[in-house]
């Protein structure tokens, strides 16, 4: 079950302290050694009231052995610089032990 897209905006208007608006969504599959790590459908956020960005990419999965998803919303900035690159940012900052 995916999170609808008001939920996203809400999560990424707590985190980031601005105002979300739905501009697209974008399927995203990202794979590792052949094996699909995270399968999403990315939602791109315009933001306003936000200092370091004026984009965010936003979307969910699910938590292993749960019957919740975990929502997550990334500002367009440096590195992540469209949807895929969001995602990949998540994995790796998860790989490393970051939050």
């Amino acid at each position: 079950m995916e999170i609808n897209t008001g939920e996203l905006r809400g999560a990424a208007e707590r985190l980031h302290g601005a105002a979300a608006t739905s501009a697209q969504s974008v399927p995203v599959k990202e794979s590792f050694q052949g094996k699909t790590v995270r399968g999403s459908v990315v939602h791109v956020l315009g933001l306003e009231g936000n200092p370091k960005a004026a984009r965010a990419h936003a979307w969910s999965f699910p938590i292993e052995r749960s019957t919740k998803r975990r929502l997550l919303a990334v500002l367009h900035l440096g590195a992540v610089t469209g949807p895929v690159e969001a995602v990949r940012a998540t994995i790796a900052a998860a790989h490393r032990g970051e939050r």
